[in-house]
Parts: structure tokens; sequence; C-alpha cells
């Protein structure tokens, strides 16, 4: 079965890159069915359907946000156990950070090799509880800055990778930091943060590496609490912020932890979900399970 956020993924040959998909599809003669999205989170309608009917492979074709889609339809049905259902990806968003955990390219064609051989990994999946809704996630959720960078995203799209880049430093420039009460491991802070990054995998924002030593399967969100750290801090420390080597920063502390609470104290904050914009006051972070197709 393979799902399509035709509307909003980053690559806009569309058309062509389906035929290729189609025909690599039968080259491998897989059996599968397809269907295009027709608005904003629609996956999570489709896949419930799908599972309903009974299919129990779904291939994800696009982004890191209908990725983040396709999961929440999965956890969020009741038809079957969520480890039942695998999830194969097609990479053809523009950030792609899901797969880059994986070591993972943007090759369609790899992708279906994958997908053929049924190589799987019983991944991680988070869940966000707020003061609305929930919301799982499968790679990174932010609060702050992070969440601040995604909401100006969906003015620079056009700008493709690069985008990612400028947003970042729109951010340095503008965005103000928050007050947050943080429940972790038992013990209550009280921060003015940049951010507070809960991974499950290593990248987000187009490449970039908050998190510190994840495991995608030890039922542990990777924290990290990025305190007072101010323009200069940033702009020197800038290709940390790719490398991953700004968690070793004096001004940014990192856990492990099965579950967080996060209350804003002065400001409604940007929240992301695997480059997906959220809002709320109050959420909790934990971890369910479900396997996926890597």
């Amino acid at each position: 079965m393979v799902y399509n956020c035709k509307p909003s993924f980053g690559n806009k040959n569309f058309s062509k890159i389906w035929k290729k998909i189609e025909q690599l599809l039968k080259n491998k003669n897989l059996d599968y069915s397809f269907t295009f999205t027709q608005f904003s989170k629609h996956e999570i309608d489709l896949v419930q359907n799908a599972i309903k009917k009974g299919y129990r492979n779904i291939i994800s074709v696009g982004g890191d946000g209908t990725l983040h889609n396709v999961v929440n339809g999965v956890m969020l049905q009741r038809y079957v156990k969520t480890s039942n259902i695998t999830i194969g990806v097609l990479p053809l968003g523009t950030g792609n950070d899901w797969i880059k955990t994986y070591k993972q390219t943007n090759s369609i064609e790899k992708a279906l090799e994958i997908i053929s051989k049924k190589t799987t990994i019983l991944q991680d999946i988070g869940v966000i509880t707020t003061d609305k809704n929930t919301i799982y996630y499968n790679n990174v959720t932010g609060i702050g800055y992070d969440g601040y960078i995604v909401n100006k995203l969906k003015y620079l799209k056009k700008f493709g990778a690069l985008s990612y880049l400028l947003a970042g430093i729109y951010g340095l420039i503008f965005y103000k930091k928050s007050a947050y009460k943080i429940l972790i491991n038992n013990k209550e802070l009280k921060e003015k943060c940049l951010m507070v990054v809960c991974g499950i995998c290593k990248y987000s924002g187009g490449g970039m590496q908050f998190t510190k030593d994840v495991n995608t399967t030890d039922g542990l969100l990777d924290i990290t609490i990025a305190k007072n750290l101010n323009f200069l801090d940033l702009i020197i420390n800038l290709p940390k912020l790719y490398s991953g080597a700004i968690v070793n920063h004096k001004k940014v502390n990192t856990y492990k932890t099965s579950k967080i609470t996060v209350t804003p104290i002065n400001a409604k904050p940007f929240i992301q979900a695997d480059g997906e914009l959220l809002t709320s006051v109050n959420f909790k972070l934990a971890l369910y399970l479900k396997q996926l197709i890597l």
C-alpha cells in the first residue's frame, strides 16, 4: 500500500518520479495499491482505513511530515497491534531527517531494495500528551528554538534544503528564549531555555544534531536542554549544530529518561514533532513501540 503526500512534500517533479516508482515496484514484482492525500493530515485517515481493510504493510512516499502522519495513523488505530504493521519509507521530502539516523540515502532504488528484502527493526515511538490531544512522533520533537525554525520553514520551503539553514539563521537573530518548568527523572528544573529537544533519532532541521548517544530501541528519550545560549554562542558554534558536538557545550545539558513533562512559565512555546508544528500549552512525553521497515 503506497501513500503519498502530493500536495506538500518538497519535490516538485512528482509526476515524473511517481512513474519511476511505479516502474520500480513492478520490476520487483511487488503487489501494491496506492492512494494520494487530498488535505493536511489525510494520511491518518487513509492509513486507518487501509488497516481496517486488512493491509499490514504501509509505504510512506514523501518527506518526514508524511511519515509522521502515517505513524500517527498506525498508532491511533485500534484494529490490530501496532507491532503487526510495518512501515516502509520512500524519501521524497526536503529534509528527510529520519532516514539519516539509519544511514540511508535519498535513493528511491535503495529504499525499495530494503523494503523488498523485508529488513525491519522495532523502533521506539514517542508520544506527546497535550492539553488538547495525543500526538506520536518517530524522530525528534523540539520545544523553543527548534519549533521556531519549523514555524519559519513554511515561508522558506521554496529554497529547498537551504531553507533549513535560512530558518536557523533567522531564528538566531529573532527568537527569544522562554522559561519552562521541567520535570525529569523525579527532578524539577526551572530554566530559561533556548530549546528542549526530545529525541529518539539523531537528526532534525535538515541535518542538525541536538541529541547525544541515541539508541532507537532502548526505550529511553534522549533529552537536550540548551539553556542560556546567546546569539554569539550560536554563531560561533554553528558547525557544531550539524556535527552533534553542540551537546558538549557548557551551556547544554543532556539526559536520558522514559518520560519528561515541560510546562511553559511565561509564554506559549513553539513545538515541533518530526518537523510538524504543534500548538499547545502543556504537554508530557513518554515512549511507545512500533515496528518500521528501514
